[in-house]
């Protein structure tokens, strides 16, 4: 699955508790599962009749399964399901037997009594139900958009991690894998896509249809898929795989890029897992509208993608939407091996799908697109990861999971974020070829089956030939970030160097540091010789070839903070220009998250972005742009110290856009017009008098006119219009999302709406979120859009309006969606509200969002109080 940027969460679900696992010998082996353990399915047979109109569904399922042990009743998983018959009957024939059912709502489970018990064997259990089509991503859920002729629906399912209960009773937990055969009868002129080709289409006398689909291989639940509308597809084939794109009609054209990226993506999997993608065919279904958890889903065959993150519309799409919807695509195609091939046993191992997933769109990405410099990103990625990861609050990449709402709650940045960098960092310890060599021993040995973390680093650990799983469960298995404190002394012609471990605390500074054994990377700067180390039982004595300017964590692979003696951050910072890019954004991470702990200057931070140059690397640009706009927020509430800081980031910024320019440059790098993009909102917050008029001039001007308005320029220049508007500009901006027919940009309009720092403004559009004119699924995201400015704004009014909010969020999102709201305060009445808000709504095992919100806003009062005069200081010297 793809996050969103804004991420959310996931309804608690109380009395849901994993039932303990068998004392024996072979329980470490055994799945944690909220199930009895007496029956496995093997097949199901589903028939569907959904009714758009109605919102309502009527399914049959035929169940193959196993009795593995003598019972009297069978419970499965499901949720909103009304039963009108339940039979079972022995695979081999006789007579059925009619269940008496039992619904346990709580846990999300219905419970089949018998007349007589049940012996050992093979039976076939029959359902016939009817459910709930949603207005939200959960489950099977139907999106309204409009189009150039009218209103339409369409329908969709999202099952992951446990909604394939609410359109099919299932045993809806991964280790239960089974293959499926779907058919549905639906209206004729739709389209129904499914994880399988239609093996057979039939009209039905009432005029509908009835479409059969071919048997998908043996899999997970939370896999399958179903889709339905007035769709278009368009297909290529990459090798003996029919590639397709999927769009409501008219779309077809804006995914032209994502189907020919899946051609190359796929070709270049085949390859790099050693094992052939086994589908026949790979679609990509997108979808009008969004979800506050999730932006794509990565179904086997049948991956589900909202608009915004697969199609590329010229009139609106940047260069950084291009990137997104390649690295998107390559996510989730890398989840058709690391997730629906091979599967995590339980939610426990979920990073083995995410941070794979995630380690593999980077990789891709870097490879097929050299000329994007993504590769950089990997210190942006790691930096993701170590916001949580340094807070109390966090928790290991492998964690024990009890309930559905924990297993939502596990899809945050330790387990993507984290559970990537960890890889990357691995990777580099024991060499490319090992690691892939490994990685396709794990695809063969475990294909169509469930694995935990140990199978993976028991195959990396035969290829590489050295010792990896002690260092992966330091890693994973406990939570935090180490932090590598660098000394050296130069002796004749080489530099003796002194590793210590400690660990990176943001709010527990004091707290006894855990070991880790950590990788290092050593290098002189300007030589191309690295020297390799692991620190171990905290400390490492290393030789460096050479003397001069040493770097720790070269490359920056891996996952840990480095603190240099001040010597050795000065020389660095003397020579900042000549050391390669991504050390360049590494020194500047390290110096920044590092300062805004205490635990060195901030200073140091503030001299090498005074330092940077304009000739620096683009994303070296991006990084310092990112922490201007971090350290404005940090002001917000005192306008005086923040216009003194303000000052100065422009004045660093506005000769770097000068240089960039309003205007792409033929044959510019695509990190340029990133930047371009970049600095303009940038400068904009800033509140730079130069950008927010120009931005006011262009967007006053013809919209038509690409020299005015450069379609990869668009969005941007609305944003800062947006910011920064007024009343009759927030109204123009409203007439034009309510006449708007493409519901990609629709959605992009209400969410600028929303993002006006005019806290009047921002009260129109809180209030216009709860109306039917955005739609359902773009009020949640209007709201989170007014958090960003106004988060004690937009939490109040939640509050106040909870019921309707909860009806436009998904069901799974709101334990975390509502925390998230209020994050980015500042008080410690927003601490107050956050924590009598959990203590009213949230069971106690469900409250990590709230805790991880609370944490935040404490970090951000203390860096108030003392970081910010740290700056000021700087600032005041420096001028």
């Amino acid at each position: 699955m793809h996050r969103t940027l804004i991420s959310a969460a996931v309804l608690a679900l109380a009395g849901l508790v994993a039932q303990p696992l068998a004392a024996a010998p072979a329980a470490a082996a055994q799945a944690t599962t909220q199930l009895p353990r007496s029956v496995r399915p093997s097949h199901y047979e589903v028939a569907l009749v959904p009714d758009a109109a109605h919102s309502t569904f009527a399914g049959k399922v035929a169940i193959t399964l196993e009795v593995l042990e003598p019972t009297a009743s069978i419970t499965l998983n499901a949720a909103d399901l009304a039963f009108s018959k339940v039979t079972l009957a022995p695979a081999a024939g006789g007579a059925p037997m009619t269940a008496k059912v039992a619904i346990d709502a709580a846990a999300q489970s219905a419970t089949f009594t018998f007349a007589r018990p049940l012996a050992r064997g093979q039976y076939r259990l029959a359902l016939e139900y009817t459910g709930v089509i949603g207005q939200q991503a959960v489950g099977l859920f139907s999106l309204d958009y409009d189009s150039a002729a009218g209103k339409k629906r369409a329908l969709y399912t999202q099952f992951e991690n446990s909604d394939a209960r609410r359109m099919i009773p299932s045993w809806d937990e991964p280790a239960y894998k089974a293959t499926f055969t779907l058919e549905a009868t639906v209206p004729a002129g739709q389209m129904a896509v499914s994880n399988m080709p239609a093996a057979a289409t039939s009209a039905l006398a009432d005029g509908r249809s009835l479409v059969k689909f071919a048997t998908t291989p043996k899999m997970s639940t939370y896999l399958l898929f179903f889709g339905l509308g007035e769709f278009e597809r368009a297909t290529a084939m990459a090798g003996a795989t029919e590639v397709g794109v999927v769009t409501t009609k008219g779309g077809a054209a804006q995914a032209a890029f994502v189907l020919d990226a899946s051609k190359a993506i796929l070709a270049e999997y085949n390859d790099y897992f050693g094992v052939r993608y086994p589908l026949p065919k790979l679609d990509n279904i997108a979808a009008p509208g969004r979800s506050q958890f999730f932006g794509a889903m990565e179904n086997w065959g049948a991956i589900f993608t909202f608009e915004y993150a697969m199609l590329l519309d010229p009139a609106i799409s940047t260069q950084s939407d291009k990137q997104e919807v390649f690295l998107t695509a390559a996510h989730e195609m890398a989840h058709q091996w690391f997730g629906d091939l091979v599967t995590m046993r339980w939610w426990d191992d979920l990073w083995l799908n995410e941070g794979f997933a995630s380690w593999m769109e980077s990789r891709t990405t870097a490879r097929l697109h050299p000329e994007w410099h993504t590769a950089l990103n990997a210190v942006n990625v790691r930096d993701g990861a170590m916001g949580l990861d340094s807070m109390a609050t966090t928790h290991p990449v492998v964690q024990h999971v009890q309930t559905v709402e924990q297993a939502s709650q596990a899809f945050d940045a330790i387990t993507y974020n984290k559970g990537e960098s960890v890889i990357r960092m691995l990777e580099n310890y024991v060499g490319a070829e090992a690691w892939r060599s490994g990685v396709r021993a794990y695809m063969r040995a475990h294909a169509y089956n469930n694995t935990v973390s140990d199978d993976l680093w028991r195959e990396i650990e035969k290829a590489a030939g050295k010792p990896v799983t002690g260092i992966a469960h330091d890693f994973t298995l406990q939570p935090g970030v180490p932090l590598i404190r660098a000394d050296a002394a130069c002796k004749g012609s080489s530099t003796s160097v002194t590793l210590t471990q400690e660990e990176f605390s943001r709010d527990h500074p004091d707290k006894k540091a855990l070991r880790w054994r950590v990788p290092v990377t050593l290098q002189m700067a300007g030589t191309s010789r690295q020297v390799r180390a692991l620190v171990s039982d905290g400390k490492a004595t290393v030789s460096v070839p050479g003397c001069g300017a040493l770097i720790v964590n070269a490359g920056q692979s891996g996952y840990y903070r480095t603190l240099y003696a001040p010597k050795l951050f000065d020389a660095l910072g003397a020579g900042f220009g000549k050391l390669a890019p991504i050390d360049q954004i590494g020194l500047l991470s390290d110096s920044w998250a590092l300062g805004m702990a205490g635990r060195q200057p901030l200073a140091d931070f503030m001299e090498l972005a005074n330092s940077a140059t304009p000739a620096a690397d683009p994303q070296v640009w991006g990084k310092i742009a990112g922490v201007f706009r971090t350290i404005h927020s940090h002001y917000q509430g005192d306008r005086a110290r923040q216009k003194t800081f303000d000052k100065f980031a422009i004045e660093r910024l506005a000769p770097v856009f000068k240089q960039v320019g309003w205007m792409a440059r033929a044959g510019e790098n695509a990190t340029v017009a990133t930047l371009r993009a970049d600095l303009i909102e940038t400068l904009g917050e800033l509140d730079d008098a130069a950008t927010v008029g120009e931005a006011r001039r262009r967007y006053a001007g013809s919209p038509n006119d690409p020299q005015v308005m450069p379609p990869a320029l668009r969005k941007t220049i609305m944003a800062v219009v947006a910011a920064h508007a007024d009343a009759p500009t927030w109204e123009g901006l409203q007439r034009a999302a309510q006449a708007e027919k493409s519901p990609m940009i629709k959605d992009q309009l209400y969410r600028l709406l929303a993002s006006a720092n005019d806290e009047t403004l921002a009260q129109r559009a809180l209030e216009l979120a709860m109306t039917d004119e955005p739609g359902l699924t773009n009020s949640a995201a209007m709201l989170a859009e007014v958090a960003h400015q106004h988060p004690e704004m937009a939490f109040d009014f939640a509050l106040a309006h909870i019921d309707k909010v909860n009806a436009r969020v998904d069901a799974t999102s709101r334990s975390r969606y509502f925390p998230r709201l209020a994050a980015g305060s500042a008080s410690q009445a927003a601490i107050d509200k956050l924590s009598a808000y959990a203590s009213a709504n949230l069971a106690a095992g469900s409250r990590g969002d709230a805790d991880s919100a609370i944490a935040g806003i404490r970090d951000r009062i203390k860096v108030r109080a003392e970081r910010l005069p740290e700056i000021d200081k700087w600032l005041q010297a420096a001028q």
